[in-house]
């Protein structure tokens, strides 16, 4: 199993409808239709940055790979993003994406084996 931490580097002025997007949206998606495992979901309290922040469990890299190859080709997940940016733009200005590979005497992550 491996944890996938991604950070979105959010427009301050458009964090509502980043957040709709991706509570309506993004996740539903990825849940429902590619599986991914979202663990929790963040907004960083940083003062020069507005971070959201998301945990995903996969059971493998492959897993990971096909899962985001299959969400990021998804004829709906382009069209929602499209009509979505609005006279502001885009709302998301940066991705980070860390792996995260459990150490043998790491515990679980609450409620997960």
């Amino acid at each position: 199993m491996i944890n996938q931490l991604r950070f979105y580097r959010i427009d301050p002025e458009l964090k509502e409808a980043f957040l709709s997007r991706f509570r309506d949206h993004a996740a539903r998606l990825m849940r429902d239709r590619y599986g991914f495992d979202i663990v929790a979901m963040w907004l960083t309290d940083e003062i020069d940055q507005l971070r959201f922040a998301y945990l995903l469990s996969w059971p493998d890299r492959a897993a990971m790979t096909a899962g985001w190859a299959a969400f990021m080709a998804d004829e709906e997940w382009a069209e929602i993003k499209r009509r979505s940016r609005g006279p502001g733009g885009e709302p998301v200005l940066g991705v980070e994406d860390i792996l995260l590979e459990a150490v043998e005497f790491s515990a679980p992550i609450s409620g997960r084996s």
